[in-house]
């Protein structure tokens, strides 16, 4: 297989049921929707953790969160685990981030030869909140996203703008001066709240046409203890005014990928002016999903499709076009992607990593009983959260507490629990014991928490981290022209 440069495109907050490609009948992708034509989507794609700080970490070094031990978004990857862009480096190839890292902060050294304006998290302190779990604190902050709604302008549209801009300014004027492989990062903030979309991109969706979300068929909400601690402590449906002001979000959130996408079409036209598009490949994905009002939840934090789901699209020279994999993947096979794209050989510690180039996944049959891991230690989480993906069902485990358990070929909208079924009790039985292959979820859930409850210690203590409160999306990071 030739090497190529690597350009991966990253947005935030995306859910993989809100692509053409994927099959929504109506929101507009039509970029990333003609990348999916050209190249191969990968059908049953996952992030390693449903936000955005352990994702990332776990994105910059292949490694599961639980290795990481970045479990919330307060604790931020901080350059001390070697990543791919330090592979990068170490291996001679150029390496540029544009945009969001999400990373502690720009003095670390994340391996990358530049930063071009980069987000990181808050005060390289992020969202100290989320490290309160027992029991979970309301995150009165989450009224905002039933507030900041609707047509018109926020900071985040115009970094993404930003962002976009200095992409399409590295790819003309420095990808084409290169003399090996380069890897350039370009990573925005659309879809993410708040779920304000630029008038033009609203205007495409009508909030009255929006179709009401999916609701439980269970009783989760109301006998599940973990699930009654989350619903209290985030209060995003309680804020809602009223039905209209859901669908006014859920249009906002469809016009933000198709904003989104639109920044995607000006870097992948730059790329062509630049005659790059032979020598490139392009990996596109997001962080982690959002429930958009199914099961009355909104944003990420779960293990439902909605937000542990994530598209996942590889496109360029030696990659199968037209494809579409049903091989489970996730996150930790980016690093190894990268190093099989540019032609770096893995040295001992690469080969010690959990996942498979994306490369060699599309090129090979499926492969679905491969599996996947997510898990989820932060807000609103009373115990860690862990999901196994293999073939067509998903179990998800909380830790002390019942599991749920979902045929997805059967059952798409997870909306039948099959592990309150004795029958299916030897499936449940099955995947305990896989999951407990991969890591010992009591006890990771005690590093998770002991780790937090240091950090809190640290910051003054549980009243002065309830005082502090909560934050709702990382502020952009001011912009000079």
């Amino acid at each position: 297989m030739q090497s190529s440069n690597l350009l991966i495109l990253m947005d935030d907050e995306h859910s993989s049921k809100a692509l053409g490609c994927y099959g929504h009948p109506f929101v507009k992708t039509p970029h990333l929707d003609r990348l999916a034509a050209n190249g191969t989507l990968f059908e049953r794609a996952y992030t390693n953790s449903p936000i955005c700080v352990p994702a990332r970490a776990t994105i910059a070094t292949g490694r599961h969160v639980h290795e990481t031990r970045c479990w919330d978004n307060a604790i931020a990857y901080d350059g001390q685990m070697r990543s791919w862009s330090h592979r990068m480096q170490q291996t001679g190839h150029s390496v540029v981030s544009v945009g969001k890292l999400h990373y502690r902060n720009s003095d670390n050294l994340a391996g990358f030869d530049r930063q071009i304006v980069p987000m990181h998290i808050t005060d390289g302190r992020g969202d100290t909140l989320g490290l309160v779990r027992d029991p979970p604190p309301v995150r009165t902050q989450g009224r905002k996203f039933a507030e900041e709604i609707g047509p018109g302008d926020s900071a985040y549209i115009q970094y993404d703008k930003r962002i976009a801009g200095e992409a399409c300014a590295w790819l003309k004027q420095e990808g084409t001066n290169e003399q090996q492989p380069w890897v350039l990062f370009v990573s925005f903030i659309a879809p993410h709240f708040p779920l304000i979309a630029p008038p033009e991109y609203y205007a495409l969706y009508n909030p009255d046409d929006m179709p009401m979300p999916k609701q439980r068929r269970d009783t989760l909400s109301l006998t599940h203890p973990w699930w009654q601690a989350f619903e209290h402590s985030f209060v995003f449906d309680r804020s809602f005014k009223s039905d209209h002001d859901r669908r006014v979000a859920i249009a906002s959130y469809y016009a933000l990928c198709t904003f989104a996408d639109a920044q995607f079409g000006r870097v992948l036209a730059a790329l062509a002016e630049a005659n790059l598009e032979s020598t490139t490949r392009v990996l596109y994905l997001s962080d982690h999903g959002e429930s958009l009002g199914t099961r009355r939840l909104w944003g990420k934090s779960t293990m439902y499709q909605e937000s542990a789901a994530i598209p996942m699209i590889l496109s360029g020279p030696d990659v199968p076009r037209g494809k579409r994999c049903h091989t489970p993947v996730s996150q930790v096979d980016l690093y190894p992607t990268v190093l099989d794209a540019v032609g770096a050989a893995p040295d001992a510690e690469d080969r010690s990593l959990p996942g498979a180039s994306l490369l060699a996944i599309a090129a090979q049959p499926d492969q679905v009983e491969r599996v996947v891991l997510s898990q989820y230690h932060a807000g609103g989480a009373v115990s860690g959260a862990y999901m196994l993906r293999r073939g067509a069902n998903k179990y998800i485990y909380y830790v002390g507490f019942p599991p749920e358990l979902y045929n997805l070929a059967a059952d798409p909208e997870e909306l039948d629990n099959l592990a309150v079924r004795p029958e299916h009790a030897q499936t449940l039985a099955e995947f305990a014991t896989l999951l407990r292959e991969h890591l010992d979820p009591e006890t990771v859930d005690h590093m998770a928490k002991a780790d937090q409850r240091k950090l809190i210690e640290h910051y003054g203590g549980r009243e002065a981290v309830l005082a502090r409160g909560g934050l709702h999306g990382t502020p952009a990071p001011a912009l000079k022209n």
